[in-house]
């Protein structure tokens, strides 16, 4: 009978502000169960009422659920986990992977349903330069990806084909390449490579078709990258990936680690993508296994993803 406290995102994705709080009005009153609705008017304040809402569930002996995409789910896990507060969601986003690999359900009423007598587990998370992620982080081609995705779906809707489309889009523009050197606990190498990729979430990778979903469950991230390559080899991946036969081509190199040094040439700032979100990090940039794990709640009767 732990008190629950939802943070609500209305920037994100296309959720039904209105019709999200009615249901979760509804069915929390049925259940009797002490609940806060906390909504972000604008972009800039998630974090804060992020932090106030956890900081509050934390006091009562309660759980933080956010309610949004991906963006909204690290903003409120990153202050969840910092703090050893509970975390549950609802998503509402375009791929929702972490959802989907926990069991979580998508439709709204069922999601909240399931938190009512959900089970707390740990849950790794990934970090870069001690920014939690939880499903991936990603420099290079991918973060001007993401950028040129959302400017997308603006104009034309959060759809997948939307996403495919600006993927395609931004690879024919994309002329550029990473020079970076990664450090490893075996030795460090350089590398030339047009993206950067590290991944958290084993039902992302096996949908790519790449291998280390066991080794993501052994305290263990996956780092992608793929080689120097035209246009045209871009695209083919692309297709590959959305088929599920990354794995098979021969200009990706892929790889699990505990933890990763990723040194750019005289760079002292890049753009990274965690979770859907770009940001600008200083370099050198640490990747790792968050020592802290995140306090899922996860519904009680497992389902597939």
């Amino acid at each position: 009978m732990a008190p629950l406290l939802f943070v609500i995102n209305p920037k994100s994705g296309q959720i039904d502000v209105p019709a999200v709080t009615q249901t979760i009005d509804r069915i929390m009153s049925e259940a009797g169960r002490q609940y806060s609705i906390l909504i972000a008017g604008k972009a800039d304040q998630l974090a804060a009422i992020a932090h106030r809402a956890v900081l509050e569930a934390v006091e009562k002996g309660g759980a933080v659920i956010a309610v949004g995409g991906d963006g909204t789910m690290n903003t409120v896990a990153r202050q969840a986990v910092e703090h050893g507060c509970p975390f549950g969601l609802l998503p509402q986003g375009t791929f929702n992977y972490f959802s989907r690999s926990h069991g979580i359900d998508l439709e709204l009423e069922q999601g909240v349903r399931a938190l009512l007598d959900a089970q707390t587990i740990a849950v790794q998370v990934g970090t870069v330069n001690q920014q939690v992620f939880l499903v991936n982080a990603s420099l290079g081609l991918y973060p001007t990806l993401l950028q040129d995705r959302e400017d997308y779906k603006k104009q034309w809707g959060r759809h997948r084909w939307v996403a495919m489309l600006a993927a395609v889009l931004t690879i024919l523009r994309h002329d550029s390449q990473l020079r970076i050197r990664i450090g490893l606990p075996g030795g460090s190498r350089a590398l030339r490579t047009p993206t950067l990729f590290i991944c958290n979430n084993p039902l992302q990778l096996e949908q790519l078709g790449l291998p280390y979903a066991r080794q993501l469950e052994e305290g263990q991230l996956a780092a992608i990258a793929l080689k120097p390559s035209s246009r045209m080899a871009l695209l083919w991946l692309l297709v590959r990936g959305a088929f599920g036969r990354l794995g098979d081509a021969d200009n990706v190199i892929s790889f699990p680690f505990p933890q990763m040094t990723v040194e750019t040439r005289r760079r002292r700032r890049i753009r990274v993508a965690t979770d859907g979100e770009v940001t600008t990090l200083r370099t050198p940039l640490e990747f790792a296994v968050s020592p802290r794990p995140l306090l899922l709640l996860r519904p009680r009767q497992e389902r597939n993803p």
